[in-house]
C-alpha cells in the first residue's frame, strides 16, 4: 500500500527534523513491540450489533474472505476510549440511518493487528491517567491537566500520531476507496486516509482545539464557532502563527447527537415540564464514565441525593456502564445502600422494560444500571435520559446532548470549553467543581422550578436553530466527499 508522509509538513506548515525523527522513534518502537504487518492483507466480513439493531448497524471483524458491503453504507470509525467516542459513533450510525443509509462499525481496536494493539496500549495508559488524576492532586495538576490542555494541542504531537496511524492502514485493504466514511477519533480518520479513502470526515469531539484532531487529508467537522476558529486559524498549536486549516477542509456542523433523541426533543421536552408542574419526584441521571474516574464526587453526589429520594422530591438513576465495581464502591461506603436501590444487572430486557414504564408512571426511589455489553453500557444512558429532567456528567461528549445538565468538574482540560459552550447556549449549568458547588447546584434544581422549567425549553429553542444537527449534517459532508 502507497502511504503517503503526512508528518513532515502538516497543512502547508513544516515540521522540524528533530520532531519528525521522534515521530520516526515512535513508529518504530510500535513495530518492535508489536510486529509489523504493513504488507499483509486483512479482509473484513460483518456481524449483527443486537443493541443497536434498531437502526441495523452491523460490526467490521476480521474474515477470511473479502467484504462485501451492503448498499448506500457509511463506515463509522471508532475507538474504544472510555465511552465518549463509542457514544458519538452511536449517534451518527443514528443519523446516517435517518438519512436512508446503512451504518457499518469499524471499531479499529478491536483488531488482532499491530496498529489495534498500538491503540490498545495507548488507550490503557490514557485510561490508566485519567484515574489516577482524580487521585493525586499534585499528578492531575503538574502532568494531566497540561499535557490534556496544552501537550495534545501542539502540531508537534500530531505529527508522531500521523506517524503512527500508519500502521493502521493494511485494516482498511477491503473499504472501497470512494465508500463515505465518519470518523469519531482522529486515528481512524487518519488511517483511512493513510490508506487512501477520499470520503473521509473527521468528526471532532472537543470544543478545545488541539492539534492532537487533525487528521489532513479528511474534511473536519467540529460542534461550534469556538472550535471553528481555533482550528481554522490553529490557534495556538505552536510558538509562532501557523498556517490554519483550508476552507474546503473545515465545516461548524453543529453538536454529535441520535435521531431519536433530535426527532424526539419537544415530545420529551413537554414530557419533562408536564412531570414538574404536577410535582413528580424530579428524575435525576447520573453516570460513570468509561474509564471509571470521578468516584469520590461520584459518592457526593449520590450521598447528598439520598435524602430528597426519600423525601420523595427527587428520583434517581444510576448508569454504572461497564463497572460494576463502582456499585461495591457506594454500597461499602454508604451502608444499606443496597437495600435502599433496585439493580438492573447486565439484564438490557428489563432496562428497556423500565424505561417504557417511566413513560406512564411515577417514578420513585435509586434505580442502578450496569451491563457488560460496551453497547448496552452506553446506550442505557441515552434511553434514561429522553425520561429524565437532569443529567448530571462531567462536561466531554454528552455536554452536547438535549438534556438539561449539571456538569461535574472536568477530567483533563480539553473538557472545559465543553462546559463553557454548553452554559453559554443555555442548556446546562456552569462546571461544578467541588462538593459544595455541587450540592448547591442540586439544591437550587430541585427547588426552583421555574429555572429547571426554563432550561427544558431552551432545548427547544436550540432545536429549532439546528444546534442539534452535527450527526446529520456529519453524514451528509462524508457521502459528498471533497
Amino acid at each position: 500500500m502507497d502511504i503517503k508522509d503526512k508528518s513532515s509538513v502538516i497543512f502547508n506548515n513544516v515540521i522540524d527534523k528533530k520532531t519528525i525523527k521522534k515521530a520516526n522513534k515512535s513508529k518504530a518502537k510500535f513495530i518492535k513491540k508489536f510486529g509489523d504487518d504493513t504488507q499483509k492483507e486483512y479482509h473484513l466480513g460483518l456481524e449483527e450489533i443486537p443493541t443497536l439493531d434498531f437502526i441495523g448497524t452491523q460490526n467490521l471483524v476480521l474474515s477470511d474472505k473479502p467484504l462485501k458491503l451492503p448498499e448506500k453504507p457509511v463506515i463509522v470509525g471508532n475507538i474504544r476510549m472510555g465511552f465518549g467516542h463509542y457514544r458519538i459513533s452511536i449517534a451518527l450510525a443514528s443519523c446516517a440511518k435517518a438519512l436512508g443509509y446503512n451504518p457499518v462499525w469499524m471499531d479499529l481496536a478491536s483488531f488482532d493487528a499491530t496498529g489495534s494493539k498500538m491503540i490498545r496500549y495507548q488507550n490503557d495508559l490514557y485510561s490508566m491517567a485519567s484515574r489516577l488524576s482524580q487521585k493525586i492532586a499534585l499528578f492531575n495538576k503538574l502532568f494531566w491537566e497540561p499535557l490534556n490542555s496544552e501537550g495534545f494541542r501542539q502540531i508537534t504531537y500530531n505529527a508522531a500520531d500521523q506517524k503512527n496511524s500508519e500502521l493502521l492502514a493494511p485494516l482498511y485493504h477491503d473499504l472501497p476507496k470512494d465508500v463515505p466514511f465518519v470518523a469519531t477519533h482522529v486515528w481512524p480518520s487518519q488511517g483511512a486516509v493513510h490508506a487512501g479513502l477520499t470520503h473521509v470526515v473527521n468528526a471532532i469531539p472537543d470544543n478545545w482545539p488541539m492539534a492532537l484532531h487533525l487528521s489532513e487529508g479528511a474534511i473536519h467537522v467540529v460542534q461550534t464557532p469556538f472550535a471553528y476558529l481555533g482550528y481554522k486559524m490553529l490557534n495556538g498549536m505552536a510558538k509562532k502563527p501557523l498556517n490554519g486549516i483550508p476552507e474546503s477542509d473545515l465545516y461548524e456542523v453543529g453538536h454529535y447527537v441520535d435521531h431519536e433523541l433530535v426527532a424526539n426533543v419537544e415530545k420529551d421536552v413537554e414530557a419533562r415540564v408536564n412531570r414538574i408542574q404536577k410535582g413528580e419526584p424530579i428524575r435525576i441521571l447520573t453516570s460513570v464514565g468509561g474509564a471509571g474516574a470521578g468516584s469520590k464526587s461520584f459518592l457526593e453526589i449520590v450521598n447528598h441525593l439520598i435524602p430528597m429520594v426519600k423525601e420523595k422530591k427527587v428520583a434517581l438513576f444510576i448508569n454504572l456502564g461497564d463497572h460494576k465495581d463502582m456499585y461495591d464502591f457506594i454500597c461499602k461506603k454508604i451502608p444499606g445502600f443496597d437495600s435502599m436501590s433496585k439493580t438492573y444487572f447486565d439484564d438490557y430486557a428489563s432496562t428497556k422494560e423500565f424505561v417504557k414504564k417511566m413513560e406512564k408512571e411515577v417514578v420513585e426511589g435509586i434505580h442502578v444500571f450496569y451491563h457488560k455489553n460496551i453497547f448496552e453500557a452506553v446506550y442505557s444512558t441515552n434511553l434514561l435520559m429522553r425520561q429524565s429532567e437532569i443529567l448530571i456528567t462531567k462536561p466531554s461528549e454528552l455536554a452536547f446532548y438535549p438534556v438539561v445538565k449539571i456538569m461535574m468538574k472536568h477530567i483533563g482540560g480539553h473538557e472545559v470549553y465543553g462546559a463553557v459552550h454548553a452554559q453559554e447556549i443555555g442548556d446546562s449549568t456552569f462546571e461544578c467543581p467541588d462538593k459544595k458547588s455541587m450540592t448547591e447546584m442540586l439544591d437550587r434544581l430541585t427547588s426552583d422550578k421555574e429555572l429547571l422549567i426554563h432550561l427544558n425549553k431552551q432545548i427547544i429553542k436550540l432545536k429549532k436553530m439546528g444546534y442539534y444537527d452535527g450527526g446529520y449534517k456529519a453524514v451528509e459532508l462524508a457521502v459528498k466527499g471533497k
